[in-house]
Order: C-alpha cells, then sequence, then structure tokens
C-alpha cells in the first residue's frame, strides 16, 4: 500500500487522487484524519504507525520553523525504517531554490532520506504557478508585486502531483533518482496580460513592509520566506527548465500560465474564495 503524507493538504490531495486515478492502493495520512485517510502526526512520534506501507510519500511539513520540519521528518523516517516502509519518495525543492528561505530545511531532509537506510526517491519540486499567481497584489485595476520583470519556471501543482503518483506507484525503476521538476517560464506581466489588467513592480522594501505590516495571520517564519521568492525570481535566479518532468509525465507539462491566472483571479478583490488565508503556502 501506498501512503501519502498530508493527505488533507494540496498537493497532499492531488497526489492521493492521481494514484487513485491511476487504480494504485493508495491512503492518506493526516494530523485530522476524515474519510480515506489515517491519522498519523508528525509530532506524535510514539503514536506513528506505518505497518502496511509500502512506499510512502513524504510531502514535506514545511509550514513551520526549519528545526520543527526537520525534526518531523526524522520522526516519520525513523517510524519507515521501525514498520517496514520498503521506499520512501519525498517531495523537495528545485536545486535552483538554494538561496530560498525554506531551502534549508528540504537539503537537511534530502540527507535524512538518504541515510535512513531505506530505497529513495527525490521530487525536486518547482514553484506552483498557483502560488506565483497567489502572490500578485490586486490595487485599484491592475496587480503590483515585487517580482519586476523576472521569470519563475512554475509548475502546475497537477503537474507535480501527476509525477509524484507515477514515481511511487513503481517506485523501484526511480531507485536512487533525483528529478528537477521544473516548469515553463513566466512572468507578473504575463499574468497580468492574462488577467487583462496592467502589472506595477514594487520595490523589495515595499513588499517587506507589507508582509509585515499590512498582511494579517502571517507567521515570523514568512515575511523572510516569501521575501526570498520574489528577491529569487527578481534576479533571476528561478527561470531554469529542464526536462525531468515531462519525461515522468510522458507528456509536456501543463501551461503554468493558466494556473497562475486562476489563482491570481481568485485573490481579486469580490471574488467568492473557497480557502482561507491572504497568502497562499509555498510548500504544500
Amino acid at each position: 500500500m501506498i501512503l501519502v503524507t498530508g493527505a488533507n493538504g494540496n498537493l497532499g490531495s492531488a497526489t492521493l487522487a492521481a494514484l487513485h486515478a491511476r487504480g494504485a492502493t493508495a491512503t492518506g495520512g493526516s494530523r485530522t484524519p476524515g474519510v480515506g485517510v489515517r491519522r498519523l502526526d508528525f509530532d506524535d512520534r510514539v503514536g506513528m504507525d506505518l505497518a502496511g506501507v509500502s512506499t510512502l510519500v513524504l510531502v514535506s511539513a514545511g509550514f513551520a520553523e526549519d528545526d520543527r520540519v526537520i525534526g518531523r521528518h526524522a520522526a516519520v523516517l525513523e517510524t519507515a525504517s521501525r514498520d517496514g516502509v520498503r521506499h520512501v519518495v519525498y517531495t523537495s525543492l528545485t536545486g535552483a531554490g538554494d538561496h530560498l528561505g525554506f531551502a534549508l530545511a528540504h537539503r537537511a531532509t534530502e540527507r535524512l532520506v538518504r541515510a535512513c537506510g531505506l530505497p529513495w526517491t527525490i521530487l525536486r519540486n518547482g514553484l506552483y504557478a498557483e502560488l506565483f499567481g497567489g502572490l500578485l497584489m490586486w490595487a485599484g485595476d491592475g496587480v503590483e508585486s515585487a517580482f519586476g520583470d523576472g521569470a519563475l519556471a512554475a509548475v502546475a501543482r497537477a503537474d507535480l502531483a501527476e509525477a509524484a503518483a507515477i514515481v511511487s506507484a513503481d517506485p523501484a525503476r526511480h531507485d536512487g533518482s533525483v528529478y528537477e521538476l521544473t516548469g515553463a517560464p513566466i512572468t507578473a506581466a504575463d499574468v497580468a496580460a492574462g488577467l487583462a489588467v496592467r502589472h506595477r513592480a514594487i520595490g523589495l522594501g515595499e513588499y517587506r513592509r507589507r508582509l509585515l505590516h499590512e498582511v494579517p495571520g502571517l507567521l515570523p517564519f514568512q515575511p523572510p520566506m516569501l521575501s526570498s521568492i520574489a528577491t529569487g525570481v527578481r534576479h533571476g535566479f528561478l527561470d531554469g527548465t529542464g526536462t525531468d518532468l515531462a519525461g515522468l509525465l510522458g507528456r509536456p507539462v501543463s501551461d503554468p500560465l493558466t494556473a497562475a491566472v486562476a489563482a491570481a483571479s481568485a485573490m481579486r478583490p469580490g471574488h467568492v474564495r473557497t480557502t482561507a488565508g491572504s497568502v497562499p503556502q509555498a510548500t504544500a
């Protein structure tokens, strides 16, 4: 049986759905289980149970400070080794993102995965197109961002979920592989054009000020994390493309611009949102 962690999150739920669509025997794990999802709380080392799981899809528990994220991942990998899991698939971060504010937890977890004694595969996911679109800020009749003219090799989340499903459904074929899963470069101006509005670039200082003082509900680690994405895109560190994702999917990657435009449109003032929160998560 395949178990996907973070099954109530965006990537985890999409991966589980992709596995079911392929006819795989798969279930989800979450600290808040529901129908078809078993309890799996990374903070409960004693209570964690992976008995009967052959392949573990470890979706990063990245929505926390680094020490807590790495501790959670260490705990679930120890449980996987103890309970006889035969393969670990970890959803990491693209190598181009090494300078980002949340990269360290991913690289530390990759070390843990390699050292856990189990066969493994690492999926280095590019940043979501949905995240890119969701980070544009509506102002008047247009959008603003700190991305400048920089491009992001963004990826539709559904493509990453399908790639994870393909790998975890036949993990032996991918043993010891590290895949760089990036998409096609898009800019904030491209997204604005898709929305039929104008884009105005703001400086990084102004962006950080807004994150600190005008965006409600952010946790302390989030403003530097989001600022690192902005400067990475703005200065051309995240626009590189590759062939790994299309190779796994067996088809061209989906157009990330469509997903980015939809995400930005959903943040438009007056739009009825189906999810809470003003800033999308980068890692789930």
